[in-house]
């Protein structure tokens, strides 16, 4: 296993990407009830703004991502896997997180950043349910 996640952006870039991109799209497929239709509401909607955002943002902010979620990789016990161990500390990898797309907003386009505003009180709750699928992506690329 690599020592810094970092590394990730040299050797596997693209495939963790992807990987990534499928989990959120899985995430908001999953959402149920009304948050969940505004949830999917809002994500049709940021794509409809820009064609291909998801994937170019995930791509956009890997680095600033792998830097959040460094100390967790780092403090994880050597027999956890680190979907695991995100989901043992979601409070804290949630808002690690949510801090890099929270400095996003402050220059995304104004329908953007309208979605994700719309959406931020929530946001945590779903950042921590997706940490399992996150850890487990970033672990098939890391290892």
């Amino acid at each position: 296993m690599s020592d810094s996640l970092q590394s990730l952006l040299d050797t596997n870039r693209p495939a963790v990407v992807a990987d990534l991109v499928d989990v959120i799209d899985a995430e908001v497929a999953d959402q149920k009830g009304l948050g969940g239709a505004a949830v999917k509401t809002a994500y049709a909607a940021a794509q409809k703004v820009k064609p291909g955002v998801v994937t170019s943002a995930t791509n956009l902010l890997l680095p600033d991502f792998l830097t959040a979620l460094q100390p967790f990789w780092d403090n994880k016990p050597a027999d956890v896997s680190f979907a695991d161990h995100l989901a043992a500390n979601s409070d804290a990898a949630a808002e690690a997180l949510l801090t890099v797309t929270d400095d996003q907003t402050a220059t995304a386009r104004p329908a953007l950043a309208k979605a994700y505003g719309s959406l931020r009180g929530k946001a945590k709750g779903y950042v921590a349910a997706s940490l399992p699928r996150v850890g487990a992506a970033i672990e098939k690329h890391a290892g």
